[in-house]
């Protein structure tokens, strides 16, 4: 099971009675999107909609709710009533909305204890994205607690796999700033001192082989190559260029680095050019002149991370139809 799962569960297993916010729909500039959800008990919460006074404004409610059930009973049945400062409303009427963009609805319950705060982002409430956000709020049963952990599971199945190869320095600091992202990190050695202390959301492998990782990992995968020795890299690499499904490939070095590799790539590996031209290198591009490790991971972490949203968007995207063939009716 990921960590971040585990979080999760631990967190509904302590909290108690807990309120499930939603953000339910938005127009305009928000912080963020349809779909995000945080969870809130009386001494805690799991998750964010997007900070500030849109969020202190739903904990405020969901609190309301949680501690005077009768309360948010009424604000729920209440078509119009002002349940808080600013321009903050409860409705009654708004549909429910997935959590954190998961594709499972969670299903509307007879007796739900709800309420909806419909919420202008402006100078009334201290914020300037000038946007408009409409969020639910629901008490957590049995049922929807299930939802919710079944719901994680299947997005958590469902992140691309980011494979850092090599647990030096760099690769301590790149595996550290991806175990924050949505990506499911793995870390592969060679040397078992290397995988010592590594976050625990990201997982490590072992193996005298490294290169069957590559062959191993599901499409749509980034590869992160910096290993302790320059031929094991070119090895790792050359296996990762020959997938075609991959989102991304990067090898940490210079210039000349590079150009040793392509040397060997094209006369002795029998790559060709364009598997050539899809390789990054050095990784994090060369625009900071800092080597430090965290700052490379950094940069490295963003390169990665813009690569897996234009391969899914490339993926999602409708395939253009050919001139002059007719589409079915």
């Amino acid at each position: 099971m990921n960590a971040k799962v585990q979080s999760l569960k631990a967190f509904l297993a302590r909290a108690g009675r807990v309120a499930l916010v939603e953000v339910a729909a938005t127009k305009g500039s928000t912080p963020r999107e349809k779909g995000a959800f945080m969870l809130v008990s009386g001494a805690a919460i799991f998750g964010t909609i997007g900070g500030g006074q849109l969020e202190y404004m739903a904990i405020d409610k969901a609190r309301q709710m949680l501690f005077s059930p009768l309360e948010g009973e009424m604000a729920a049945k209440r078509p119009e009533g002002v349940v808080s400062e600013g321009t903050a409303r409860a409705s009654s009427t708004a549909a429910a909305t997935p959590p954190g963009g998961f594709a499972a609805t969670l299903p509307s319950r007879g007796r739900d204890i709800r309420a909806t705060l419909d919420i202008q982002l402006g100078p009334e409430i201290g914020q300037c994205c000038g946007g408009r956000v409409q969020v639910l709020i629901r008490l957590v049963d049995a049922a929807l607690e299930a939802e919710l952990i079944q719901a994680a599971e299947a997005e958590e199945a469902q992140l691309p796999h980011v494979y850092i190869f090599g647990g030096g320095h760099v690769g301590q600091a790149l595996a550290s700033a991806v175990a924050l992202l949505p990506v499911r990190a793995v870390v592969v050695e060679t040397r078992a001192e290397a995988l010592e202390g590594m976050p625990d959301t990201v997982q490590t492998s072992l193996t005298p082989m490294p290169e069957a990782m590559v062959r191993e990992a599901p499409a749509g995968a980034a590869f992160v190559i910096l290993t302790h020795d320059h031929a094991l890299d070119f090895l790792i690499v050359a296996e990762a260029l020959k997938r075609r499904d991959a989102a991304y490939v990067g090898m940490i070095g210079s210039k000349t680095k590079k150009a040793t590799f392509r040397n060997w790539f094209l006369k002795s590996a029998d790559g060709s050019e364009a598997e050539f031209a899809r390789l990054v290198s050095p990784i994090g591009a060369d625009a900071v002149k800092d080597k430090r490790p965290q700052v490379i991971a950094a940069l490295a972490a963003a390169e990665v991370m813009t690569a897996l949203a234009a391969h899914a968007g490339a993926r999602a995207a409708p395939h253009p139809v050919p001139r002059g063939t007719a589409m079915a009716g």
